[in-house]
């Protein structure tokens, strides 16, 4: 007899080949961020604005530079400025470096596989659906996500204080205000589902946004060397801190992540229908803003591509549960993937290739961030309101 939720599938099966692991992953389903928690409690207590005006100016200046601050609030800076030894600069820099060569190609990956992996969990999409977020513009999520993972992979970004870093305790910050607000809604189901972001359910996205990418570069095309893959490990065991993942569930290696991916899967139910509505907005964002015709042409192109690619990336019979329709743009991924290949051949064939590649990816990922500031799409603010509760 265990206090799983009931999400928590599979078990006997599952410890006859993971063995004590899945009673000892079960428990972080109950465990949260108490740091962020308290820190989203003081900022209620402050007038309007004053509260995240304190953090913004704490994270940009360093814990002192906010004495006026409540404690959970610098007692919160300090935790994620205080820089663990096996922090390398370096191992971390040239970890962001994998998906800066990625440029389109991780671009692809992320949209097609990591965020669809997510909305595939039947209950550790629980917070997204209940925001409403995605359905309410499924292109400022993803443009979000965009900014996000190009500010945390850029040389130096997630040194404290570094653009990156701040995003990520604001991240953080936001998780913590919705679980608020899920805890206050009378509508979160913990007997199913465990606590809302959970600790479970984070170290599962910090995986989607790391041994996801890399195993999802890999099938198409792209060379991943095995010191390539553990430096943006490394890279993301340091972000995964900062957002306030248990140290105990953050792998320390590609090998480490796939262990824990594998029974993170073998342990989650089947997609269910809110899996099936956001997976469905996400991949009919190209069309929000298309007035013209050659735009909606455009738009039908790039939707076709997209679930292409993701059923490319998940497989057909998960595609399938999430409703990713068939194109005949499978037809052309074989040869896309050729090409990918030969690239990668060249690239890896001369030195400089491959510094080229990050330059010129570095610039792909600048070109998505300048596009989706047009549209003011990053505030990383504080929720104030979950849209299927409100409504």
């Amino acid at each position: 007899m265990n206090d799983f939720p009931s999400r928590y599938v599979n078990l006997a099966a599952a410890r006859s080949k993971f063995g004590d692991r899945v009673d000892r992953l079960g428990r972080f389903f109950v465990k949260i961020d108490e740091r962020a928690d308290a820190v989203t409690a003081a900022i209620e207590e402050l007038p309007k604005g004053e509260g995240w005006r304190i953090v913004e100016r704490g994270l940009a200046l360093g814990a002192r530079a906010v004495p006026e601050a409540p404690l959970a609030i610098r007692e919160l800076i300090e935790h994620a400025e205080d820089v663990p030894v096996w922090v390398d600069w370096e191992t971390c820099d040239r970890g962001g470096e994998l998906l800066m060569r990625a440029g389109p190609l991780g671009g692809a990956v992320l949209g097609a596989r990591s965020l669809v992996l997510g909305y595939a969990s039947p209950a550790g999409n629980k917070p997204l659906a209940f925001s409403g977020r995605l359905k309410e513009s499924a292109a400022r999520r993803i443009n979000e996500t965009a900014r996000f993972v190009q500010a945390v992979c850029r040389p130096g970004g997630m040194r404290p204080h570094a653009e990156g870093w701040q995003i990520t305790v604001k991240v953080r910050l936001i998780h913590s205000q919705v679980r608020r607000m899920l805890l206050r809604s009378g509508r979160w189901d913990a007997a199913a589902w465990g606590a809302p972001v959970n600790q479970h359910d984070m170290a599962g996205t910090t995986l989607l946004f790391s041994v996801a990418v890399i195993d999802g570069l890999r099938k198409l095309g792209m060379r991943v060397r095995r010191e390539e893959a553990d430096r943006y490990m490394h890279l993301w065991r340091w972000i995964g801190r900062v957002i306030g993942v248990d140290p105990d569930i953050l792998p320390a290696s590609e090998a480490e992540a796939m262990r824990l991916a594998e029974l993170v899967s073998a342990t989650m139910g089947a997609p269910d229908q809110d899996s099936r509505n956001l997976t469905r907005a996400l991949f009919e964002s190209p069309y929000e803003g298309a007035v013209t015709r050659r735009q909606r042409r455009d738009a039908e192109r790039r939707a076709a591509f997209g679930r292409t690619v993701c059923r490319e990336l998940i497989g057909d019979e998960l595609a399938d549960a999430l409703g990713v329709e068939r194109t005949t743009w499978r037809y052309a991924m074989p040869a896309m993937k050729r090409l990918v290949a030969s690239v990668e051949r060249l690239t890896h064939a001369h030195p400089l290739a491959e510094r080229s590649a990050v330059v010129v990816g570095s610039r792909y990922w600048d070109r998505v961030v300048e596009i989706g500031l047009q549209g003011a799409t990053y505030e990383f603010v504080l929720p104030s309101r979950l849209a299927s509760i409100a409504a």
